[in-house]
């Protein structure tokens, strides 16, 4: 198996395939590949500030979309055809599945079977594809029916055929197959202890992989078939391992250390006994080492340069670690900025749940940085903080994430909420609707993390 960090998107393919004719073929999808949703503009964000802050949003969308993405890997795709009698088969799985399908058959032989399997609020009919919609961020039975039909498509395929993957962020949850003897339940459970604990991404996938048949390179457990796996990235670093937990890639670790990091964070004895089983059992045969690459074509750094192209300074700092100390990180940033200056950051955080309020990491992520902003001091003048995933989903919620602005702290108090008591319920969605501050752009697509900007009055100008 061979692993590179990114597709080369320029280079002439076998039949003379170029970039500038992947152009022209993105232009002739707009029908089949929708861009991804401009944020809603509310009353209460039309400050200067705060439409330079959606602005700058909407440019880092703008460069997540999975339709020119894979349109420009297609190049390197079409160089590996089938061999004789082989045919190609298309798996698609995470939220920006649809699209990259999409994308994906476009350049492809018509009649290519594709099986997209994307959360329900993104599931809209494909022609040519079967679309099965599954539970994010909770996994649920549309979601295991959905990991069995990945199985056996994967099965049907022989060493003439060719596999192309379409892989992005939220596969964890959307194809949940849990090892013999482990039910859907008990996952969930050792999920929400994970996250209860303020697990990393990188700690949840490899308790994950270590308790899937499908996670860590399990789809090459099974398929015999070479070929390539398109990647948009959600994770910070971009590590192939960690993005829907790696089903095309060798796994982060063993079952051995994933009980370790149990073990570690003081969750083992609390973990379903199925779960402590499955984590003590002798590890999984290793990933075959047979042709298939693994190809990056989208990430968070590359909304970062859109954003970057668009007039925002990159931070030096990513999003991450406690939502608390990243709060004080952003509070800092804006209040260093120049009148004019803005900022942009991404990653994503984590939240140590203290409450059973509702909320997200990005909700919250911003509620810590208004009260921070309002106990050390806000900049003078119009200025606006936005925190919203990429995905337009923060959490088991209906918003992306939320735009404070000088106001809204005053907004949430005049409705007579307590900001701390708010924070330790993990509450934040109710006072943010409170402050008017909720950032609904509805399902985008896609999936590159979370982005943040920062802005201090209008652009210069």
């Amino acid at each position: 198996m061979r692993v590179t960090g990114r597709s080369r998107l320029g280079r002439r393919a076998r039949g003379g395939w170029t970039f500038a004719d992947a152009r022209g073929l993105l232009e002739r999808m707009t029908d089949a590949v929708p861009a991804p949703p401009r944020p809603a503009i509310a009353p209460f964000h039309e400050t200067p500030a705060a439409r330079r802050a959606l602005a700058l949003f909407g440019a880092g969308l703008a460069a997540a979309d999975p339709g020119p993405a894979v349109v420009a890997a297609m190049a390197d795709v079409v160089e590996d055809p089938p061999g004789p009698g082989g045919r190609w088969q298309v798996i698609a799985l995470g939220k920006a599945a649809r699209a990259m399908t999409a994308a994906a058959l476009a350049a492809l032989p018509a009649g290519t079977p594709a099986l997209v399997v994307t959360n329900h609020e993104n599931a809209a009919p494909l022609a040519g594809a079967r679309v099965m919609g599954a539970g994010h961020p909770v996994p649920d039975a549309a979601g295991l029916a959905a990991a069995t039909e990945i199985e056996t498509a994967l099965r049907t395929l022989g060493p003439e055929d060719r596999l192309l993957a379409l892989i992005s962020g939220g596969g964890s949850a959307l194809a949940p197959a849990p090892v013999a003897g482990l039910s859907l339940d008990d996952k969930a459970a050792v999920n929400r202890l994970l996250l209860g604990a303020g697990a990393d991404i990188s700690q949840m996938n490899l308790v994950r992989q270590a308790l899937s048949r499908l996670k860590g390179g399990g789809w090459l457990r099974i398929c015999r078939a070479p070929g390539v796996a398109l990647m948009i990235s959600d994770v910070p670093g971009d590590d192939l391992r960690v993005i829907a937990s790696g089903p095309t890639v060798a796994p982060l670790g063993t079952p051995a250390q994933a009980a370790q990091l149990c073990r570690d964070v003081g969750l083992w004895e609390r973990l379903p006994e199925p779960a402590r089983n499955a984590l003590a059992a002798p590890p999984p045969p290793p990933v075959p080492a047979r042709a298939f690459r693994n190809l990056l074509v989208g990430s968070n750094a590359r909304s970062l340069a859109a954003m970057a192209a668009a007039g925002a300074t990159t931070a030096p700092f990513a999003l991450a670690g406690d939502v608390a100390d990243a709060a004080r990180v952003l509070a800092a940033a804006l209040t260093g900025l120049a009148p004019g200056a803005a900022l942009a950051a991404g990653g994503e955080t984590t939240v140590r749940l203290t409450g059973t309020g509702t909320g997200g990491r990005n909700q919250e992520l911003a509620l810590r940085t208004a009260l921070h902003l309002a106990e050390t001091g806000p900049p003078e003048g119009d200025w606006a903080v936005l925190v919203a995933g990429s995905d337009g989903r923060d959490g088991p919620t209906e918003a992306a994430g939320a735009i404070i602005t000088p106001g809204t702290l005053g907004r949430i108090r005049a409705a007579g909420l307590d900001l701390r008591a708010v924070l330790f319920r993990n509450d934040s969605t109710p006072a943010l609707t409170a402050g008017q501050a909720l950032l609904v752009t509805g399902p985008t697509g896609t999936n590159v993390a979370d982005l943040a900007v920062l802005v201090r009055g209008a652009a210069p100008g």
